[in-house]
């Protein structure tokens, strides 16, 4: 019996006998999002390369593949997958990147993972094994469901396919250090990311900003000189911990707060334990807080909240959703799902 005629007998029985199902790859992102409920559904030995077109800039992998093997078949082309999602130990799979919507440090120059998915296949709650989107850009008429995918923790489908827009990777890269506090580094961010700089990366972590220049070696080099500041040793470490989770930062069982906002917006709350990324517009926030002072607080910068880890895991987590936008979630849902079996109150209490 193949793996996917295996999922789908398990999606029939579990709907008719109205059973959830808990979707499993390399099972490393259990801990986001409320707490997982179900009998696993394991999509890990859905693996490997359907097709790859490195002149076309594309490649179709199977979802359990996972994105320490997808970089390694990029890397022999000299190409990359440009959202730098993490790969957690080797353990994180392209479909539970992409249906976590993870993207790494590079996503405000290179774009989300959801910016370059250009289709997908899915089994439905139906057990039907369906396709959206295609193999190129131009692809899309009327709604585009394989991107509405991103985000989505499974909620509407187990994906079997991904067909991802990748990108050449690039000659060199450095990273320039240099130290300031909170609203300096975000005033500095936004000033040099408005100049044509070949940025791939712009944080401030522990009293200093850090800016990764990538691009051709001599163009790089000039950047860096007119930036000043410090270079730093290993710096493909520094933002690979900032990728993975893996800084001090991320340590201990503290709670972890993500507010995302406007990259401009000022540091308006200086007690607390910050980590500042994507030029500004990411900002981690670790330690015990009160969830409504933080959503007031990303309210006024254009933003929202999200309780990464810690607190009361059966509540809800992501930031509240009203309107169309929680309607169009339950249709999607009602649509994709009708018995309601995948991943239940994953993302809501009320999906």
């Amino acid at each position: 019996m193949s793996a996917l005629t295996r999922i789908q007998d398990q999606v029939r029985d579990a709907a008719s006998k109205s059973e959830a199902l808990r979707i499993v790859g390399g099972d490393s992102k259990r801990g986001l999002g409320r707490e997982p409920v179900g009998n696993p559904v394991n999509v890990s030995d859905l693996a490997g390369v359907v097709e790859y077109q490195p002149t076309e800039l594309m490649i179709t992998v199977r979802a359990g593949t996972t994105i320490s093997h997808l970089r390694d078949v990029l890397a022999e082309k000299g190409q990359m997958l440009a959202s730098e999602s993490p790969d957690y130990g080797s353990k994180a799979t392209i479909g539970g990147a992409l249906a976590c919507n993870q993207s790494g440090p590079s996503r405000p120059w290179y774009g989300s993972i959801r910016d370059h998915v250009l289709g997908v296949r899915l089994v439905n709650g139906k057990a039907e094994h369906l396709r959206f989107g295609g193999q190129v850009m131009k692809n899309v008429a009327g709604y585009d469901v394989s991107r509405f995918q991103a985000g989505a923790m499974g909620t509407f489908g187990i994906l079997t396919e991904v067909s991802i827009k990748v990108l050449p990777r690039p000659e060199a890269s450095l990273t320039v250090r240099q130290e300031m506090d909170a609203d300096q580094a975000i005033r500095a961010m936004n000033d040099i990311g408005m100049k044509p700089r070949p940025l791939t990366g712009a944080c401030w972590y522990q009293g200093a900003m850090f800016l990764r220049l990538s691009g051709p070696k001599s163009v790089i080099e000039t950047s860096a000189a007119a930036l000043g500041g410090k270079r730093v040793d290993n710096d493909a470490e520094f933002w690979s911990g900032l990728r993975e989770q893996t800084l001090p930062f991320f340590d201990g069982n503290q709670d972890l707060w993500r507010l995302s906002v406007r990259p401009n917006s000022p540091h308006v709350l200086s007690r607390g334990d910050w980590l500042i990324d994507w030029g500004g517009a990411q900002r981690w926030l670790a330690g015990e807080h009160d969830r409504d002072e933080l959503d007031a607080i990303a309210a006024k910068s254009g933003g929202e909240v999200s309780h990464i880890r810690g607190g009361d895991r059966k509540s809800d987590l992501l930031p509240s959703l009203v309107g169309i936008k929680r309607e169009l979630l339950i249709r999607m849902k009602q649509a994709f799902d009708p018995a309601g079996v995948f991943n239940p109150g994953r993302l809501y209490s009320w999906l």
